[in-house]
């Protein structure tokens, strides 16, 4: 790291000053995203590494080990709310810093940041501050957004970046749920805690507290779940509104012993892994059906949740990842977008230690390298490739390296 620089006066113009136990008033990393995606791109080689419970272990490496890397801080906590909600950008800070960074001779700028809904040309910041850097002959990578799998969805349509999707690699974390009557369903998670024996299971939507709305029962939100229908059972909790770790910490919260994360059928067959705080398991939306029939079906649902285990070299790889945002590029139709996809499904990277694996504040966990998700975590990996590419060829324009990099 050879500069780092932070840029906080739109979020102070709105919020006040920095909360010195959220964040630091500094280019320092108390969350772990920036930490994440900067150790992508160019993390140094670093031996022997792996993500809390000994996932993925092996040797970590960015793309360009060999880069420098200048840090521009423009994204801070939200007051009052957990990490794990995300960080607030305001446009005037991101574009003070894509302006120093432009001025500061960078070669490539990576930018991990998405807007809520696509951004016309002559509104978008990061699309503006892009075109300057483009004109410089600074390449611009972005992420194309974590809205999917709804079309039109995207973010950073601007034909002068590298607009980065996600998709997963051939590396798996395989976590079975055994049911009572023998079917064992294999679930993925980075969850290392062990279960002693079978437990009573249990649909959330059967055990939530009176007056929780109709279309979320089974979504086990805070505060939803009945700790006396809950205790010492394993909870089946469903995906689509609130925080995946969130879920499994309404059901700790509740008593439960176990927890198993469904897919919703949007999510498909894309199972993002994390850092539970009790034993959990993910499934495809297929094997939910399945896991929700054995329920129906007996009178005495039991089951266990196994710990996940490291598997390499698992097919069919890559596919993409449900979350990531579509096209078509509603800003403009006539161009193709995103450009580009990359690894962004369940990434091992370096870590905040100011921050936990889950980011909520309930964590006490300390981790030196964490699994991630999202198209923050697949735009640092065509940033250093593209570093590599600048490297071998120094006189290529940037317009070069985006099409050495799309078509091959």
């Amino acid at each position: 790291i050879i500069g780092a620089r932070y840029y906080v006066k739109g979020f102070q113009n709105a919020y006040g000053p920095v909360n010195a136990t959220e964040d630091y008033l500094s280019p320092r990393d108390i969350d772990g995203h920036g930490t994440h995606t900067a150790s992508t791109a160019a993390g140094r080689q670093v031996s022997d590494v792996a993500a809390f419970g000994g996932f993925a272990k092996g040797t970590a490496s960015g793309g360009a080990p060999l880069a420098r890397l200048a840090i521009y801080k423009a994204c801070w906590a939200i007051p009052n709310q957990p990490k794990a909600d995300g960080n607030t950008c305001f446009d005037e800070d991101m574009l003070a810093a894509l302006d120093d960074a432009i001025a500061d001779g960078v070669h490539i700028l990576s930018v991990s940041i998405g807007t809520a809904k696509p951004l016309p040309f002559e509104h978008d910041v990061i699309g503006l501050a892009a075109l300057e850097a483009a004109k410089r002959n600074i390449l611009v990578v972005c992420s194309a957004g974590n809205s999917g799998p709804a079309p039109g969805t995207l973010s950073n349509p601007a034909p002068w970046i590298i607009t980065v999707g996600a998709s997963s690699l051939d590396r798996e974390f395989f976590a079975p749920v055994k049911l009572g009557n023998g079917l064992k369903l294999i679930g993925q998670s980075v969850t290392p805690y062990k279960m002693k024996k079978m437990s009573p299971l249990v649909y959330a939507g059967d055990v939530v507290v009176p007056g929780v709305p109709q279309n979320v029962t089974g979504q086990c939100l805070p505060g939803s779940l009945d700790p006396n229908k809950v205790k010492g059972k394993i909870v089946v909790c469903t995906r689509g509104a609130g925080l995946r770790v969130g879920k499994g910490l309404e059901v700790k919260r509740a008593g439960g012993v176990g927890f198993v994360l469904a897919n919703a059928k949007a999510n498909g067959n894309e199972l993002a892994c994390d850092a539970h705080l009790l034993p959990a398991t993910a499934l495809t939306y297929d094997s939910g059906i399945k896991i929700l029939e054995y329920i129906n079906s007996t009178k005495n649902p039991m089951a266990v949740v196994s710990p996940g285990r490291t598997v390499l070299k698992y097919k069919p790889a890559p596919f993409m990842a449900g979350f990531t945002s579509r096209g078509p590029n509603v800003v403009d139709p006539n161009i193709l977008k995103p450009d580009i996809t990359a690894p962004g499904l369940n990434i091992l990277a370096a870590w905040s230690e100011a921050s936990s694996p889950s980011k909520l504040p309930e964590d006490k966990r300390s981790v030196k390298y964490n699994i991630y998700s999202g198209t923050s975590m697949s735009c640092p990996h065509v940033s250093g490739a593209a570093a590599l590419l600048k490297a071998i060829h120094p006189d290529w324009s940037i317009a070069a390296i985006k099409s050495a990099l799309m078509t091959t």
